[in-house]
């Protein structure tokens, strides 16, 4: 199985960011082509301090190949797009071949 982590930078406006990403973002990654599951969350610390990212998701496809022809799709091109529209904060990627 082949993931992608994206964590995604404390944003100026967290409703308005989270308002976009529900209602846009999520929707159109959805419709990429053989995404296995999609799941996200808001991070949380026990503290009760301010993390450094704000939202964590997790994509994952059976393969490093099928994740890169999705990424490579128009589906996966406009998400990418979208992300100008929501994650100016920043977003760090991480591509990740997981061990079963």
């Amino acid at each position: 199985m082949f993931r992608i982590v994206a964590a995604y930078n404390q944003p100026e406006d967290p409703e308005k960011f989270l308002d976009h990403y529900q209602n846009v973002h999520l929707p159109l990654a959805r419709t990429m082509p053989d995404v296995r599951s999609i799941q996200w969350g808001r991070v949380v610390d026990l503290a009760g301090g301010t993390p450094d990212a704000f939202v964590i998701t997790t994509m994952d496809w059976d393969t490093k190949e099928s994740a890169l022809a999705s990424l490579a799709s128009p589906e996966g091109v406009a998400g990418n797009e979208d992300m100008a529209n929501f994650a100016q904060a920043g977003v760090t990627v991480s591509m990740v071949e997981v061990a079963q």
